[in-house]
């Protein structure tokens, strides 16, 4: 009898650790997005800027359209946070439709070939390699991430 509550016990401690580690990853990213909300995009560009600085070795006339690119990068990605503020402060947030999830998917591949586009003319070939690495590294890191709302 002793074994058997013995093994009840371990069952429902290890089913509470996992599902403590399942929520975890939100939690912190949550954390991270609250402090990042305070950052005007103007810094967010800069930082982004100087950690690209660190990674490729960009000279001085790379920095600066670097930081021009960035700069643009970082408003959109503000703008369309105050967006999504706006609309879950309202009550007003929806799930797209299959049309508006096509259109959005199209448009941030859009803007991935854009900026590729852009880093091709900015980078030498071996910082340009460097960058395509970090990117796919980065893509590889979001699709491994978990869903937000599938509790």
């Amino acid at each position: 009898m002793k074994k058997l509550i013995l093994i009840a016990i371990a069952m429902i401690a290890i089913q509470v650790s996992a599902q403590d580690s399942k929520e975890r990853p939100n939690k912190e990213r949550s954390a991270k997005m609250e402090k990042l909300q305070d950052v005007t995009p103007e810094e967010m560009a800069s930082l982004q800027t100087k950690k690209m600085t660190l990674q490729l070795g960009l000279n001085e006339s790379q920095q600066k359209e670097i930081q021009k690119i960035n700069l643009e990068n970082a408003k959109d990605r503000k703008a369309k946070m105050e967006a999504r503020k706006a609309q879950k402060a309202n009550g007003t947030i929806t799930k797209p439709s299959k049309e508006e999830q096509l259109k959005m998917m199209n448009e941030r591949l859009d803007n991935q070939i854009e900026m590729k586009e852009k880093m091709k003319k900015i980078l030498n070939d071996e910082q340009f390699a460097k960058w395509e690495k970090q990117q796919q590294e980065v893509n590889k890191k979001r699709e491994e991430m978990p869903k937000r709302g599938n509790k």
